[in-house]
């Protein structure tokens, strides 16, 4: 099993469209770095303009390593599932379009092994894609910016709200963060796998996974009450973002923020739940089909 994977691996990393990925990601997070470092108090006072005269933050400190990290990630965690579906889509399609796919079933290795080894070395990428960001978003970001209390911009209901977190309670919600979104894109990672099955090349499943992830967001922010009670508690896009709820502070029945606690660490757990059994539904799903499958390429 292990020669195995680090056979796939091997084959990910002598793919040009690996490192399409890591580019992607380290030119949009320079470009907002250097967007905020060359007029960022623009944008603090746009945000600030409703508190001028209550918010007692140096503005000037406002636009630090952590916020910036924050902004980045509000952006880069809607576009990566594309990233990992470049990769992921790949899985056996790409077998199949090189032919090399019933070469590896004459192996002495059961499908079982095989998909199982596809998956491990697609949410290897998708971690590896997730420590770049961290490192170009949040290490690159508090060596240019400096490191301070952070901002939360939300809007909660009918109210804007501004949260402001210590900076020494901030690094760990960073790491839990980051943990959350592992498991979330390991969802688009398992869906791309199963769609690779179905397919002699690589573009169609894809296309297909970012047009599910993109059909799935639309509905998940459509706010219409059947709707909600109906089919967004089974769709996974509805959780996609709930890494932001580590951000979440909870407070003291008089509006303190209570260092080191979250707002609703229940509904964290059980979004985190939810998209554990979607990969596990995904993948035994995959396994299945792929058993059954007739290999004729």
């Amino acid at each position: 099993m292990w020669s195995l994977l680090q056979i796939e691996l091997f084959k990910i990393s002598r793919r040009p469209r690996t490192y399409i990925a890591f580019i992607a990601i380290a030119a949009i997070v320079l470009i907002f770095q250097f967007a905020f470092k060359a007029d960022g108090k623009s944008y603090m006072n746009l945000m600030l303009q409703s508190v001028q005269d209550s918010f007692d933050m140096d503005r000037s400190k406002a636009i630090n390593g952590y916020f910036m990290c924050y902004i980045i990630l509000n952006t880069l965690l809607i576009q990566v599932p594309i990233l990992v579906a470049l990769i992921a889509g790949d899985a056996i399609s790409g077998e199949a379009n090189m032919g090399t796919l019933r070469l590896m079933l004459t192996k002495p290795v059961s499908r079982t092994q095989v998909m199982l080894v596809k998956f491990m070395a697609s949410f290897i990428f998708t971690i590896m894609l997730l420590l770049w960001m961290a490192i170009m978003a949040l290490l690159v970001s508090l060596l240019i910016f400096g490191a301070d209390d952070m901002l939360i911009f939300r809007v909660k209901g009918d109210e804007s709200q501004i949260l402001q977190i210590t900076k020494d309670d901030i690094l760990w919600r960073y790491f839990a963060a980051f943990g959350y979104a592992a498991v979330a894109l390991t969802v688009i990672a398992a869906l791309a796998l199963l769609l690779s099955i179905f397919a002699e090349n690589s573009i169609g499943p894809i296309i297909a996974t970012v047009c599910i992830v993109i059909v799935c967001t639309i509905i998940s922010n459509i706010n219409v009450p059947i709707i909600d009670r109906n089919v967004k508690p089974w769709l996974f896009t509805s959780y996609l973002v709930g890494w932001k709820g580590f951000f979440y502070i909870g407070t003291t029945p008089e509006g303190q923020p209570i260092p080191g606690s979250l707002e609703n660490w229940p509904a964290i757990r059980n979004s985190l739940y939810i998209l554990v059994a979607h990969i596990g539904l995904l993948l035994t799903l995959s396994v299945i089909i792929f058993k059954r499958k007739d290999i004729l390429s």
